[in-house]
């Protein structure tokens, strides 16, 4: 069904399971386009669009040529209460653009979107975000022509290690050991959770719900191995964490830290640099000279300025940005309430 001005040349309809291969061909082509990089993996789409409460047919879009070729493709995010932040993701063709899809596809967005303003609490802002890669010049120009604006950037950092790195040096009291998945799992998202409720943009969910999707990704992604998810123990509880993957769909030679966080009573204990050096010391004895992770670029808890103090550097920036659909009461993190907050965690 085609509506708000698409071309009849083009069809849409919702994504179907059956469209994960064609689908990322559009999502590497795309990626390839601005990074060089062929990040997407029909399997781990099919796992993607797999997460509990994640539904094809109301989530999701595809603009089809006449042909049957996927050009087009959007998704909406807003699965956890309380449905205050909403994410967008959408990629065109580069040989479709200037047609009208990514405007297309953004109004199909705008509009689901409005679920949520109905499910949110009473009186709370609503949002709409999206991201941008700094280069992506064309895709900035759109958000921005439908209202959107630049609210936060992130890095992608990276080290190149010619050498063994340093060992960690552990804070007294504190003792480091793998993540066991059958009596871990719990635990490790309650800290999780406790680290990233000072990053810019938090907003408190359910812990079942999350608890789900956590099990979820650990359950269904082939790569998950417990032994690079290290947990920092004191006094029987997790204060914090660093939770590594072997590789990036992109690039084998990539260890990646997906998750960096510690627990607010052990910041400024060197907590967070011990956690940091124990991955980079585990991925170089698997052969790993490259370790990257993502960063907000101007993290609240100072989490940028350790990675650059352990030899990180960035590679790449993206722009998060924003529309409000509802003014209210900001639901989301945005500042540090209290002083002393940070160590460079997360």
């Amino acid at each position: 069904m085609n509506t708000w001005g698409l071309s009849a040349e083009y069809t849409t309809r919702p994504a179907a399971m059956g469209d994960a291969e064609n689908a990322v061909v559009l999502f590497n082509r795309c990626a390839q386009e601005l990074t060089g990089e062929r990040p997407h993996d029909a399997e781990n789409q099919r796992i993607e669009w797999h997460t509990p409460e994640f539904d094809l047919d109301r989530d999701t879009r595809i603009v089809l040529d006449r042909h049957g070729t996927v050009v087009g493709y959007a998704e909406i995010w807003d699965l956890e209460e309380p449905h205050v932040r909403v994410h967008g993701w959408g990629r065109v063709d580069p040989d479709h653009r200037g047609r009208g899809i990514g405007s297309w596809l953004l109004r199909w967005q705008e509009d689901r979107a409005q679920c949520a303003v109905e499910r949110a609490p009473d009186g709370a802002r609503v949002t709409l975000g999206h991201g941008a890669l700094s280069k992506d010049a064309s895709t900035q120009a759109l958000l921005r022509s439908f209202g959107f604006e630049p609210v936060r950037s992130f890095c992608r950092m990276v080290i190149e290690m010619d050498g063994p790195p340093p060992p960690a040096v552990w804070p007294d009291g504190v003792a480091v050991r793998a993540f066991e998945p059958d009596q871990d799992l719990e635990r490790t998202v309650r800290s999780v959770r406790d680290a990233f409720s000072d990053h810019w943009g938090h907003v408190d969910s359910p812990f079942d719900e999350e608890l789900k999707f956590w099990r979820h990704w650990i359950t269904e992604e082939k790569d998950f191995d417990p032994t690079l998810w290290t947990l920092a123990m004191a006094d029987g509880e997790v204060v914090g964490t660093c939770l590594g993957w072997p590789k990036r769909h992109e690039d084998d030679a990539l260890g990646w830290i997906d998750v960096l966080g510690v627990v607010r009573p052990w910041r400024r204990r060197g907590l967070a640099l011990a956690l940091l050096r124990h991955a980079f010391c585990s991925f170089y004895a698997r052969g790993k000279r490259k370790v990257g992770l993502g960063v907000d670029a101007t993290s609240l808890t100072g989490a940028n300025e350790l990675y650059e103090k352990a030899g990180m550097r960035n590679v790449r920036e993206s722009i998060a940005f924003e529309k409000e659909l509802r003014p209210g009461r900001d639901l989301a993190r945005r500042t540090l309430q209290e002083e002393g907050v940070g160590d460079g965690s997360g």
